[in-house]
Parts: C-alpha cells; structure tokens; sequence
C-alpha cells in the first residue's frame, strides 16, 4: 500500500493506492492523524485504512499535473517535523565523498570520509538486537523546511550550489508512550550545498541546512533490499544528466535498524507526537560528474517502487546584502 496527499475542493484528501488504484480513505482528515489514531488503537496503517474503507477514485498523475500534490505526511505544527540524515551509508557512497575532502599532502592516509565509511563497512551491519557502528548524522531542519513534490526548491542568498541527493527516507511518528512507530518510506531529495561542503568537511552542518523535498508517495510495508532508481536533471526541458541510483540494505554499509537506532537512541527525538523524516544517504551525485546546476533546472527522482517520482525544479533567492544583525531587546 501507498499513502499520498492532495489537495481537493473539500480540503486534503488522504489517498491509499493499492497496486494501479488509488482511492480516497473514509474520514482521514491527514496522514498524521491516520497515523496516530492507529498507533493510539494499537493497530497498523493497514488496518487502520481497511477499518475506514475507501471512497473515491482519485487520478494521482493528473493530480501532479495539476499542481495538487502535498507532501505525504506533515506535522500540523512544522516545527515538531524533524528532517535528519547519515550520510556514507551506501557501497561506493565514499569514492565521491572522498575526492572532496582529500587532505593536501596526505594523499598515503586515510581521509575522515574513507575512515567514517570503514566503519560502516566493518561495524554497520550487526546482528538483530545488537548495535553497530554509528554513522555520519546530520540535521536538515524543521517542518518549515519540508518542500511539496513539485514544488521549487530553494537555496538561500548565500548558497554557492544547489544539488540533489536521490535517497530513501524512513518517515516516523512518535508514539504518546515514547516509542517510535514507522510510517513507512518515501523518495527524497536531500538538497544540499556541495560546493561549501567541497571548502572543508566541518562546513558540512552548513552544507546541510537546506529544504528538502520528499514523496509523492510513502510506501507502507516493509523496504525492499534492492531498490533501484534514477536521477536526472533537466534544463529547459531537455535531459542534461542522468544516472540510475542504489539504495535498499543490498546496497549499503549499514542495516537500517542500526541507523534507526543511532536516531532515535536521543531522547529528544522521542517526544511524544513527533514526526521524523530521516533520510539514508545516497551514492549518486550530479555534482560528482562536474555538474553546475542553475535556477529553473528541474530535478527528477525516479523509482517504481514508489510509484509517482519526486520533481521539484530548483531556485536561488536573491543574494543577502550585508550581515545579518541581532536586535537585543
């Protein structure tokens, strides 16, 4: 089962797709409050959804041509929205990774990149129950800076570059006990700033504090090993680059449990109600095959196994005059 959003003449419209048909579920008001109410009631989304029934059939491509497309699940307060990911969690995630922050004069030593994903490769996939290697961790921002498919996404003022990272994110909901339930997992663009990262590895946190954009749909149920895609960028609607992507547990370094837990092992990230949208890395990267993106180029993130692919054209905000001031009060 999918779930996606849209927006209707009534409002949002929760919709479940279940192999080529998707239908609008009875008295769902979001997917938020889908996902609570089964979480209060002990039950799963899928039965929850099946409790509910379904309504109308909705067409979701026309959906997207039409501009009607929300993001798959939000926090009715953005700022209980965490978007969070780890990064060098892929096989052959380091080889890029590691040509941007190659040490001058160092060339004999292993860089942080190449150590961090040694780790990974050697401690990232323990045992059921047992905890592995921890990962690179990095936070993206809140629900306020969670852009719908579609929708553009936009770089600051200050930004030197605006790239897509095609990935997999687990969506989570935190129950009114503490613990954590998954939502399920939906295509992501973790658009980021390669170029500052490129200057030195502890710019990375700057690097990463950028919108983001995930969806169309979420995919209920368990993630395939295997999950095979592809990312491409067009400009003036004509393919300037593209290349297929990996991702799923065949395609990585570490289990997703043992980065599930080194998330979720902070209380903070617990809190009651809280949503998470945590994205897993990738391996593939515009930017590593001398890519220079510019405004109104249009990302394209493509996989079947989440039905609708995530497009979401780019934007630069006018640049910033001066330096931010600070009024004391």
């Amino acid at each position: 089962m999918h779930l996606s959003q849209v927006s209707g003449h009534k409002g949002v419209q929760v919709v479940a797709r279940h192999g080529a048909v998707a239908r609008v579920v009875s008295g769902a008001g979001s997917v938020y409050d889908l996902a609570l109410a089964a979480v209060v009631a002990g039950r799963s989304l899928a039965q929850e959804v099946a409790l509910r029934g379904l309504g109308a059939e909705v067409d979701l491509a026309q959906a997207a041509a039409e501009g009607r497309l929300l993001l798959p699940v939000s926090h009715p307060d953005p700022a209980h929205l965490h978007m969070t990911g780890t990064g060098l969690t892929h096989l052959g995630s380091a080889s890029a990774r590691d040509a941007m922050h190659a040490k001058l004069g160092q060339a004999e030593a292993l860089t942080d990149s190449m150590k961090m994903f040694r780790m990974g490769l050697e401690g990232g996939r323990p045992v059921a129950g047992a905890v592995g290697a921890q990962p690179e961790w990095f936070y993206k921002g809140n629900g306020h800076a969670a852009v719908a498919p579609g929708a553009a996404l936009l770089a600051p003022g200050f930004a030197e570059d605006g790239g897509e990272e095609p990935e997999v994110a687990g969506v989570y909901i935190a129950g009114p006990d503490g613990r954590v339930h998954r939502i399920g997992w939906a295509l992501g663009n973790e658009f980021s700033d390669h170029v500052t990262e490129r200057v030195n590895y502890l710019w990375l946190a700057h690097s990463k504090l950028r919108v983001a954009s995930y969806g169309p749909e979420i995919l209920v149920g368990d993630l395939p090993a295997d999950i095979r895609g592809t990312s491409r960028i067009r400009r003036d609607g004509a393919v300037i680059w593209e290349k297929p992507f990996l991702s799923g547990e065949a395609n990585m370094s570490h289990t997703i449990a043992n980065l599930e837990h080194h998330h979720f092992k902070y209380d903070i990230f617990r809190q009651s109600g809280d949503l998470h949208v945590h994205f897993f890395g990738t391996a593939t990267l515009s930017v590593a095959d001398g890519i220079k993106t510019q405004a109104g180029d249009v990302f394209e993130i493509d996989s079947p196994t989440f039905g609708l692919p995530l497009i979401n054209p780019l934007a630069f905000a006018p640049a910033q005059d001066g330096a931010q001031t600070v009024t004391a009060l």
